[in-house]
């Protein structure tokens, strides 16, 4: 068997916008309805929800229900025990939060690699290796697997470059909201100086021939940030859009 080619990764290194949603409630179900509701992949997060690494392979199963949508896993922080694991339960792309310097970013790379380019620990029968089906999965794993960096701060902007250069880095995203705090403005994820980072950190990124991406929930606004030159743009959560829509029923029946 093959190992199963990461589309996401193969879009992105084309140039080929990826819309995506974000996947905060843990269980099969809304993985599995956020995997058929039109997206080009869908990121499953354990940095900012209550999904815990033993939930992931359960949301992964459900997201491949949907041939042609991308599972994306966010973990919680740069440990290579929990990367590991996000690895052998088959997510194949992988968002690493709040990433500041070129040495940090290294070691996420490291983390992602088998020996003797890295520390990932060898195991045969997980879900990334199809159950011991895939042919030479410990040599070619790494050809479909896909690192994101999270730049959100000023300090990570500052390195943006030496970031986006290490072998290894396959994209950067941007993160309007703890940028926002980092820049004195905590919360104002549209405040002017943040939204022209952010412009300026795509135009870099273009020049080093990096794909970029960002998070932004208002649908002018990431279509402003897709024109600046985002090419995997999340457009949503599960948690906030309920939210929403039942504050909305709820303004249905208020009096007068």
């Amino acid at each position: 068997m093959k190992n199963p080619k990461n589309l996401f990764k193969s879009a992105i290194s084309a140039g080929q916008h990826q819309l995506g949603i974000w996947n905060t409630v843990g269980g099969n179900t809304v993985s599995e309805l956020l995997g058929g509701a039109g997206f080009d992949w869908v990121l499953v997060d354990c940095e900012h929800s209550a999904i815990e690494t033993v939930e992931v392979q359960t949301c992964l199963q459900a997201i491949a229900g949907t041939p042609g949508v991308s599972a994306a896993v966010r973990a919680a922080g740069h440990d290579s025990v929990l990367i590991k694991r996000l690895l052998d339960m088959g997510a194949q792309t992988l968002m690493l939060p709040f990433v500041e310097s070129a040495a940090e970013a290294e070691a996420a790379v490291h983390a992602m690699r088998y020996g003797p380019r890295g520390v990932r620990g060898m195991a045969g029968m997980t879900r990334a290796t199809r159950y011991g089906r895939v042919d030479d999965y410990f040599t070619k794993a790494e050809e479909e697997l896909c690192l994101i960096v999270q730049v959100e701060s000023v300090a990570g902007f500052e390195a943006l470059e030496e970031i986006a250069a290490v072998d290894g880095v396959d994209a950067v995203f941007f993160g309007p909201a703890d940028l926002s705090a980092s820049m004195g403005n905590p919360g104002q994820f549209d405040h002017p100086e943040v939204v022209e980072t952010i412009k300026a950190g795509f135009a870099r990124l273009a020049a080093v021939g990096k794909p970029g991406g960002v998070m932004a929930l208002e649908p002018a606004t990431a279509k402003s940030y897709m024109t600046m030159g985002s090419l995997f743009t999340a457009v949503g959560v599960d948690l906030v859009l309920l939210a929403n829509a039942v504050a909305g029923l709820r303004s249905e029946f208020d009096a007068g």
